[in-house]
This record gives structure tokens, C-alpha cells and sequence, in this order.
């Protein structure tokens, strides 16, 4: 989104984690700390202990109804829904708890609870679901393809999965994802014809107005600023009251204050 900007148009397929989730969750929650550990993001695991989360299907049908309301409106939706789950424990799996975050993320919460419980959304995350259990050999070949989860035994593509499409006719096409590097997502892009922008990383205080709530990992790769300078200057900010530290079980995010 920063370094490509209109060069690359993103469309979201929601893939389905899980049905039903199984009563053992330990295994996954340590798949999810690690990936924390390597990445730096913030994580709380306690909303999946106890009368934790069931089922992801109840969000990615949400996520559709909030995509009748434009790609800006689903994008944010996105991010609130992530976050919900995986830094402030909620337990996003019921209608009610799914329309709070459509306010929280300002769409039209009426709007937003008719088209949820509209069939239509119903059978947009089918076709969302048949797209990702569905491989192209590309995908297998890049490694993509993994065994089924949570009590599933069907083949679907890794998360995340990306598609590059060219827009020049008869290109070929790429696949990226899974535990690939940041820079085999660029190099990806690139070969399927996107160009990255000219110019100047936005500064911290630019990143957080444009997209109000980021984890320092994420300033980090925004604005280009590795090390320790990008948690300096996020905390300069706050301590002008430019910013606002949001607690994540012993780290953070930052929204604009």
C-alpha cells in the first residue's frame, strides 16, 4: 500500500481459519506467540482460552457486508477485526460483537447489519472459500498449498496468499505468500508489472494519521526507519501529545492522540 500506492489494486479473499475451532487451542496459540516473537507485532492470546473464539466464519462473511460499503470502508473494517481478535481480546464471532466494530471502524452500522444478515454475504464468502481451497499449479509450485486445519481435511492455499495479476494481457502471473520475505512480495510485484513510487517514506506522524492505529513493527517498515529510531520517534510524539499508546499485553500500538 506504501510502496506500490495505485500501482497495485488489493483485493481481499477471506479464506475461512476455521469452522469450528478445536477445544485444544494450545498448539495454535504457540504457532501465533512465535509468529508474534519473529515478527514483532503485539499479541494477546487470552480471547482464545475458555469461552474463547468458536468459529472465523462468523467474521469473513462480516467482512463481506462491510465491503458493500466501498474498498476504503473494508479495508478499515479489516484492520478493526484483526486487532480485535488478536490485541484486545474480543470475541468477534456473534452479530452483535460484529456490528460494534463496523461503528468502531465508522461505517454505517444500520447499512452494515442489514447486508450481514443478507444471503448474498452468505455466498460471497462461498465463492471466497471454493477460491482458496481451489490450487493453481503456480501457487502449488510456490509452495502455497497446505494441509487442512482444525478439523478440516481439505487442501487450501497458506495465509497469506497472493495473487499478482498483470494488467498487460497474457502475462504471467505470480504467486507469493506464506513464509516468503517481504522481498519476494516486492520482487513478485515488480515482475508482475507494478512500479514503486518516487519519493520520500511518509514520517511516523504522517503513517499514523493515514492509517490510525500501527504496531512499531509496522512503523518501522512504513517509514524505513529500523532499529530503535522508529520507537524513538513514536515516543517523542507522545510525550507532545501527538500520539497515544494503546497496551498490548507488555507492548503496543499507536494511534494519532
Amino acid at each position: 500500500m506504501v510502496e506500490f500506492g495505485d500501482g497495485l489494486e488489493i483485493t481481499y479473499v477471506m479464506g475461512g481459519l476455521a469452522r469450528e475451532f478445536e477445544e485444544d487451542l494450545s498448539s495454535l496459540v504457540i504457532q501465533w506467540l512465535d509468529a508474534a516473537a519473529q515478527s514483532g507485532m503485539p499479541f494477546d492470546p487470552r480471547v482464545w482460552h475458555s469461552d474463547g473464539v468458536r468459529s472465523t466464519y462468523p467474521a469473513c462473511i462480516a467482512f463481506r457486508a462491510a465491503a458493500e460499503q466501498g474498498r476504503d470502508a473494508a479495508t478499515r473494517y479489516l484492520r478493526v477485526l484483526r486487532e480485535g481478535f488478536m490485541c484486545h481480546g474480543r470475541k468477534l464471532d456473534g452479530p452483535e460483537a460484529l456490528v460494534t466494530e463496523a461503528r468502531r471502524a465508522g461505517l454505517d452500522s444500520e447499512r452494515f447489519r442489514i447486508d450481514l444478515e443478507s444471503n448474498a454475504m452468505l455466498e460471497a464468502f462461498a465463492a471466497d472459500l471454493e477460491e482458496t481451497r481451489t490450487i493453481p499449479d503456480a501457487a502449488r509450485e510456490a509452495g502455497l498449498a497446505t494441509e487442512g486445519t482444525h478439523g478440516s481435511t481439505v487442501e487450501r492455499l497458506a495465509f497469506p496468499a497472493l495473487r499478482l495479476i498483470p494488467d498487460e494481457e497474457g502475462a504471467t502471473e505470480r504467486w507469493v505468500g506464506g513464509d516468503h520475505s517481504y522481498d519476494d512480495w516486492r520482487e513478485a510485484a515488480i515482475a508482475a508489472g507494478a512500479a514503486a513510487l518516487d519519493g520520500p517514506r511518509p514520517d511516523v506522524a504522517a503513517a499514523l494519521q493515514r492509517f490510525g492505529s500501527m504496531a512499531t513493527a509496522e512503523l518501522e517498515a512504513v517509514c524505513d526507519l529500523p532499529g530503535p529510531r522508529a520507537g524513538a520517534e513514536v515516543w517523542r510524539l507522545a510525550s507532545e501529545w501527538r500520539a497515544r499508546r494503546v497496551p498490548v499485553l507488555g507492548s503496543e500500538l499507536w494511534e494519532p492522540a
